[in-house]
């Protein structure tokens, strides 16, 4: 692809070029805004002349001014702009070997106008809500306290039985009271019915695929093109010519979740950027934010065409300050990294330092893998292998996912829940979170032949999420002759061990109602028809929904099943012996984690038939069955012999130690 007048292709793009820009220090790259005057400052060390240029409009129209910056210390350009600059938009025009590249907005821009092809300035100030200063983040003592929920913002509320009137946008997030045709909660007033404590948000910064002006038009993407890193994507909000009012409205909803005593995890994709020759970043630094493979070209490890070269101290200190910018403007309490192991490990421990010195409680995690192959070292990938050498960033546990329903890319092959043998030792490894444990033999583990874990902390329980089918599509493409009502049990019981095995639990939004993509596998251009939550399906599954939130209470309100150590889970859990291949147990006891609770079992039966189990002599309450939650009423057992039913799980409790008498309690 030809830039301007000249191929990028043909420039010296090599490291050792690289290396020889200087690295700037300072803190006040893109706009520095006061009310008297206006300072922008870009990184480009290449550049021969850079122009700032000004425009009344956020599209179209010539540019009312432009301005020659002045080069400054270390690779920078710089203006100072007299007056108030409030609203105006503009951009960065780059002269790199005697060509002239195209114009881009700031890198650093902290708003845009329409698509994200201008700055704006804008006085962040004037975009806080009522009450914004007094916005505190919910109360959170453990990670593994955390109930991740994972959303696409627009799903929530465009489907017409969600009651919502601002569809699609930040401030659908913002309603209260909204309910179904059938009376029940929809949108905010459901996650905080159901629970959860973290709404885990799909990429919600400005990305390419949606064009902004054409809003009154079918659209639909998950947004994993990034564009502008900094600014909140504008087709979620009601004006996005104005940047001001995408800002504002973002922390609505943030501030309408934390009242609500939830905390927002947002999707960052600072691994690629949706384009290449043509992004904000090569525009004024050609070649030097991407990694090249060994014939000088782009490095693909992302599967979308580049990858960013976090290694490099100018995009390491981009990408920290970028995830710091949305935790000191935005108040967001946590951060999913997509694809995190095409980022080098002192990147992400350097994140986690920056971001824990502004408040400890903010969660990291990612994707423990790349697309594709990278150059940069494996030792040096945040990779699932070298998690141990990350400081408190978790990943997630495919090991658990694909033991529960099935190799993720064999679309046909059935998982734990639904028969397949061999999977057991994979099931204990989901259950220690990823953790040593002395009874999981590790050489029969799925993928990972060691712990990868330093604690439970650092792994990510799932079952399914936005990416391929959801967990009812997956289960009625491996079980194509069963019953709805049969699938309904293997469901039931995958859901349950997410719920009930160490470390955080993450649920695909629509979890709770069985929610389906009508078989699509990859869904991240297909319409709202496809994606988005079909609330009429709450009151269908109503007793799904019931039994997912039950699960939560249970988890939130006994503190065994949310152990804060590997020491801890060795010493409190351990594995009832069985043979049969597809059945597997656990003991919590002692009190773990200081539970009211002496003791608990769990039992998970990923076979159809009926088994026996023995456990410790005690009277034991049955507070799970496999088809509902009842802590107020439980049935009581007497005896040590428990049957199980097929594709099902049970929850037991006693609160005297095994062999003691729980008279007290009569």
């Amino acid at each position: 692809m030809v830039l301007g007048l000249f191929s990028i292709a043909a420039m010296d793009l090599s490291e050792s070029n690289f290396n020889e820009y200087p690295v700037y220090e300072g803190k006040d790259l893109g706009l520095t805004y006061t009310v008297k005057s206006s300072a922008f400052k870009v990184w480009s060390p290449p550049v021969t002349q850079l122009l700032l240029r000004f425009y009344e409009t956020g599209m179209g129209g010539k540019a009312s001014k432009t301005i020659k910056m002045k080069k400054g210390p270390q690779g920078t350009w710089g203006a100072v702009v007299k007056g108030n600059l409030q609203g105006r938009y503009y951009t960065f025009q780059a002269q790199i070997d005697g060509k002239w590249m195209d114009e881009v907005p700031d890198p650093y821009a902290y708003a845009v106008g329409t698509n994200g092809k201008r700055a704006q300035v804008v006085d962040l100030k004037l975009t806080n809500p009522v009450g914004w200063d007094f916005d505190n983040r919910p109360a959170l003592k453990n990670p593994t306290d955390i109930i991740l929920y994972e959303l696409h913002l627009r799903d929530l509320s465009t489907h017409p039985s969600s009651g919502i009137t601002n569809k699609g946008k930040y401030l659908g997030l913002t309603e209260e009271k909204t309910r179904n045709p059938e009376g029940q909660f929809t949108g905010l007033e459901h996650l905080k019915e159901l629970g959860i404590t973290h709404v885990h948000l799909l990429p919600v910064f400005d990305y390419m695929s949606v064009d902004e002006s054409r809003l009154d038009e079918p659209q639909f993407n998950w947004g994993y093109d990034p564009q502008n890193y900094n600014v909140p994507e504008g087709s979620y909000s009601s004006n996005p010519e104005d940047g001001a009012t995408r800002i504002r409205e973002f922390k609505q909803m943030v501030r309408a979740l934390h009242n609500s005593g939830i905390r927002v995890v947002m999707d960052v994709v600072y691994n690629h950027t949706g384009v290449t020759d043509k992004s904000n970043f090569n525009q004024l630094v050609p070649g030097y934010y991407y990694r090249q493979n060994d014939k000088g070209g782009f490095s693909d490890a992302s599967a979308c065409g580049n990858e960013t070269a976090s290694e490099r101290p100018m995009v390491r200190k981009f990408i920290i300050e970028s995830v710091l910018h949305w935790v000191k403007e935005y108040h967001v309490d946590g951060f999913r990294f997509d694809l995190m192991g095409i980022h080098d490990i002192e990147t992400m421990n350097q994140i986690s330092k920056a971001v824990h010195a502004i408040d400890p409680s903010i969660f990291l995690y990612g994707e423990g893998w790349t697309a594709g192959a990278s150059p940069l070292p494996d030792d040096q990938k945040a990779i699932k292998a070298n998690v141990l050498k990350l400081d408190k960033i978790a990943a997630f546990s495919d090991d658990l996912r694909d033991a529960i329903r099935g190799h993720v890319f064999t679309h046909k092959e059935k998982g734990f829940v639904s028969g397949k043998a061999g999977l057991k030792e994979s099931v204990k490894f989901g259950v220690v979170a990823s953790t040593w444990h002395p009874e999981v033999d590790y050489s029969k583990v799925n993928y990972s032949k060691a712990a990868w874990a330093n604690g439970p902390d650092q792994t990510i329980s799932y079952a399914s999420c936005h990416d391929n089918h959801t967990l009812w599509d997956r289960l009625a493409i491996n079980n194509p002759m069963l019953l709805d009502e049969e699938r309904i049990k293997m469901y039931r019981l995958a859901v349950t061990m997410v719920l009930t095995a160490q470390g955080v639990p993450f649920l695909h939004a629509g979890t709770e109602m069985v929610v389906t993509k009508k078989g699509e596998e990859n869904s991240y251009n297909k319409p709202d028809e496809i994606n988005q939550l079909d609330w009429t399906r709450k009151y269908q599954y109503k007793e799904m929904f019931d039994y997912v939130k039950g699960l939560i209470a249970l988890r939130k309100a006994h503190p065994a099943f949310r152990m804060t150590s590997a020491a801890m889970i060795r010493e409190h859990l351990k594995f009832i012996p069985s043979t049969e291949e597809n059945l597997t147990g656990f003991i919590l006891s002692n009190h773990a984690n200081g539970d009211p609770w002496h003791t608990i079992a769990v039992i998970y039966n990923g076979s159809d038939q009926v088994h026996p189990v023995i456990l410790p002599r005690a009277e034991w309450k049955v507070v799970g069955n496999g088809e509902l939650i009842d802590v107020k009423n439980p049935p009581v057992i007497r005896n040590s012999g428990v049957l199980v039913p097929g594709n099902s799980a049970l929850i037991l409790y006693t609160t005297n130690a095994p062999g003691q008498s729980n008279a007290a309690e009569k």
